[in-house]
C-alpha cells in the first residue's frame, strides 16, 4: 500500500490538522455534556484510551504495514515527524483525561478548552505572523494569540458560570498566563499533555488564593 499523502511539518499552517483539533474536542465535550456521566469516570476512560493508544502507535510503528495503513487513511491530520513517532492522539487524551481526574469540573473543563482553542490558534499565529522567536521554535506573536484565547476561554465560561467580579478577572489573567506558558514550554513534553495538565494545576492554586469555583 502507497501512502497517498504528503504529510505536512510542523512549521506548515496544516489548516485541517487545527480544524480537526478544535472539532475533535468541542465534539468530546458535547458527548460529554449531553451524556451526564461524571467528570472523574470519563477522565478514567479517556486515560485508558490514552494507553491502549500508546500500545496501538507502538504497535503502527513497529509494524510497516500497520503504520502505512494509518498514514495513508489518516495521514491529512498528521505531521512529517509522526510517520516515525508516537502521534499526539494518546497525548490529547491523556491530557483530557487527567484534567477530568484530578481537577474540580469547571476547572478541567477551562483546561480542555485551552487545549481546544489556544493550541492551533497560538500555532496558527506563529506560523503566520511570527517573526521575534523567543523559545525554541516559539514566537512572541504565538505566545500573545495563545494569551488573548485562554483569556477568552475564562471570561466567557466565567460570565455563564462564575459570579462576575475581580476575583474573575483576575483569575482569568492568571489562568491565561499559565496556559500560555504551558504551550511555551511544551518543547519536550507533549503540547497535548502540558496545556491542560501545568494550566489546571496552576487555576488549581489560583483558586485556593482567589476561589471562583
Amino acid at each position: 500500500m502507497e501512502i497517498k499523502e504528503v504529510l505536512l511539518k510542523r512549521s506548515d499552517l496544516h489548516l485541517l490538522r487545527k480544524a480537526w483539533h478544535i472539532i475533535t474536542g468541542l465534539t468530546g465535550l458535547a458527548i460529554y455534556f449531553s451524556l451526564e456521566i461524571p467528570a472523574k469516570e470519563v477522565g478514567q476512560i479517556l486515560l485508558v484510551f490514552g494507553l491502549l493508544s500508546i500500545i496501538f502507535e507502538l504497535l503502527r510503528l513497529k509494524v510497516e504495514s500497520v503504520n502505512k495503513f494509518v498514514l495513508n487513511y489518516m495521514g491529512m491530520f498528521m505531521r512529517e515527524s509522526e510517520k516515525n513517532s508516537i502521534s499526539g492522539l494518546p497525548f490529547y487524551a491523556l491530557g483530557v483525561g487527567l484534567s477530568l481526574t484530578f481537577f474540580e469540573e469547571p476547572i478541567a473543563i477551562i483546561s480542555t478548552l485551552f487545549l481546544v482553542f489556544s493550541d492551533p490558534i497560538s500555532s496558527a499565529f506563529g506560523i503566520k505572523f511570527g517573526t521575534q522567536k523567543i523559545y525554541g521554535n516559539k514566537s512572541l506573536e504565538g505566545s500573545v494569540a495563545g494569551f488573548i484565547t485562554c483569556f477568552i476561554v475564562v471570561m466567557v465560561y466565567g460570565l455563564l458560570f462564575f459570579p462576575v467580579n475581580i476575583n474573575l478577572f483576575a483569575f482569568a489573567l492568571i489562568a491565561s498566563t499559565a496556559g500560555c506558558f504551558a504551550e511555551l514550554l511544551s518543547t519536550k513534553i507533549d503540547d497535548n499533555l502540558m496545556i491542560p495538565v501545568v494550566s489546571g494545576i496552576a487555576m488549581t492554586i489560583t483558586n485556593w488564593i482567589i476561589p471562583i469555583v
